[in-house]
């Protein structure tokens, strides 16, 4: 058998003989090829994906001038080319090509958020006046009244955000609704939120931030809620009996008022936090006199005439343009004290109906902008203001009622300013515990908490109230000045954010 070309043999020796043996050491050069092209692959996948930053670290472990390290990291933006020519050569025959950015993919810097407008519908009672009119509805009013105080062009929004509780019934995609129903085009995408009663202030939040990180020019956010509407449950037929009665659930009770993980009643917790915090029964019934009070006397010096936008109601006998809030007139004060508690009743107990917030509907809505929108756009605006800074916080769901006390410090914090700042607080008074508990951790002066009065008698439609606030709180700020807009949520936790009303941008 002829021997073995001089290759063939190099191919069956082990690596070791084969760099060991004369014929190995003869070829050892073919192997500083294989590794200076490992290198080249090694170097150029870096190139194409480390950031600029990340890339002059690598190139600083090597000895390089300094000026060539500087010049290799410069030739960023030619790095996105290589991504779409090699995403081009993987996308199947036929496949639409999409556009594809120049521009570097280095981070962009945070942008501020502004808010150009804000909105609400009254708050009407329960079985009121809105019996008839669904939540996108009246979602649709509040968008459509921000939008038109705005002037910003419809075509500049891209996301509308509403908060949404409480949706059997209500339909498909309620933000969606609301953002047609108010005329916005189609192309608008529309996202519901539900964070219990914090909805509509989150809905804020992930509006400013799409602003914030560059994505977005123009946003619309808030909150709506029928609570009225919420229809009873009944399982469906498989799990009926063949024959007997059927139990229903009252879907108001089930999905918007109950604690899932101790399985009572929210007001529950506000006794639990009463007793903790040691707010008894005539503290939280003297504040609820007070949030009557200054309701009254805000409606009557026309305090919210600029944030209310009408709505206007069908009827058999014509149509009933409804303007004004409908529960704060609807108190006997001096009976207020002699209400027996709602919740805990063995004697302990200092919840009741009236130092409570009610059930309600309505809605609310706010027109956000990146910088340049809120140059060309709001000039004039009344609630013109800068978002400073948000925060969420979470803790055990029977404290829910203080979360709040934990979300601030976090917002203002963000915001780089102290509580000692703050001109206006807007709390949500889901129970006057709620506001005394969060009032004593805070150490907060009661006469800047809720001026024009709070939830207890304005009302409290729960997807809205969260946006609500915020509404309320721009409209009282003056220029220079910093608010504070939080609102606790079932499961225990909360929302809170920091705004600045400035004159322009």
């Amino acid at each position: 058998m002829p021997p073995a070309s001089h290759s063939a043999q190099c191919r069956q020796l082990p690596k070791r003989d084969a760099l060991s043996s004369s014929e190995g050491l003869l070829n050892f050069p073919s192997y500083l090829l294989i590794i200076k092209d490992l290198v080249i692959v090694c170097v150029t996948l870096l190139f194409i994906y480390l950031p600029a930053s990340d890339l002059i670290l690598v190139l600083s472990h090597f000895s390089l001038p300094a000026s060539l390290t500087m010049a290799l990291s410069s030739l960023g933006p030619l790095r996105p080319a290589f991504t779409c020519a090699r995403v081009a050569s993987q996308r199947l025959p036929g496949a639409p090509v999409r556009p594809f950015s120049s521009q570097s993919c280095l981070r962009k810097e945070i942008r501020d958020a502004y808010i150009l407008s804000a909105s609400r519908t009254p708050t009407a009672k329960f079985n009121g006046s809105f019996t008839t009119v669904p939540a996108p509805q009246l979602g649709a009013v509040a968008i459509k009244s921000a939008l038109e105080k705005s002037k910003v062009p419809v075509d500049k929004i891209t996301d509308v955000y509403m908060g949404n509780v409480l949706q059997g019934s209500v339909g498909q995609a309620p933000a969606r609704q609301a953002s047609i129903f108010a005329g916005l085009p189609p192309s608008v995408e529309a996202i519901t939120i539900n964070k219990v009663c914090a909805s509509g202030l989150k809905a804020v939040v992930f509006a400013a931030q799409n602003i914030q990180l560059g994505l977005a020019e123009a946003q619309v956010a808030g909150g709506m809620e029928n609570m009225t509407r919420v229809p009873y449950y009944v399982p469906r037929s498989s799990n009926l009996p063949p024959f007997g009665h059927v139990k229903m659930e009252d879907g108001l009770i089930k999905d918007g008022l109950t604690d899932v993980y101790d399985q009572f009643h929210m007001g529950n917790c506000a006794e639990n936090t009463a007793k903790n915090y040691e707010i008894t029964r005539e503290m939280q019934d003297q504040y609820a006199i007070q949030s009557y009070q200054r309701a009254q006397a805000a409606w009557k010096a026309n305090a919210f005439a600029e944030e209310i936008a009408p709505v206007t109601v069908p009827g058999k006998k014509g149509d009933k343009i409804i303007s004004e809030d409908e529960g704060y007139l609807d108190v006997k004060l001096d009976r207020v004290a002699t209400l027996k508690p709602a919740f805990v009743r063995d004697g302990t107990g200092t919840v009741t109906a009236a130092n409570s917030s009610t059930l309600n509907d309505g809605a609310s809505a706010l027109v956000l902008g990146s910088k340049d929108v809120a140059q060309q756009f709001g000039s004039g605006s009344r609630v013109l203001a800068r978002i400073c800074g948000s925060a969420d916080a979470a803790v055990d769901p029977i404290d829910f009622p203080i979360a709040p006390a934990k979300a601030v410090p976090l917002a203002l914090e963000r915001a780089g300013i102290t509580k000692d700042q703050v001109a206006v607080w807007e709390f949500n008074e889901a129970f006057a515990a709620v506001i005394k508990a969060n009032e004593k951790i805070l150490g907060l002066e009661g006469a800047r908490v809720n001026p024009l009065g709070g939830a207890i008698s304005l009302g409290h439609a729960l997807g809205s109230s969260g946006s609500r606030i915020l509404v309320t709180l721009l409209h009282q700020l003056k220029p220079g000045e910093y608010g504070v807009a939080a609102i606790c949520n079932g499961g225990g936790a909360a929302t809170a954010m920091v705004v600045q009303r400035i004159e322009s941008v």
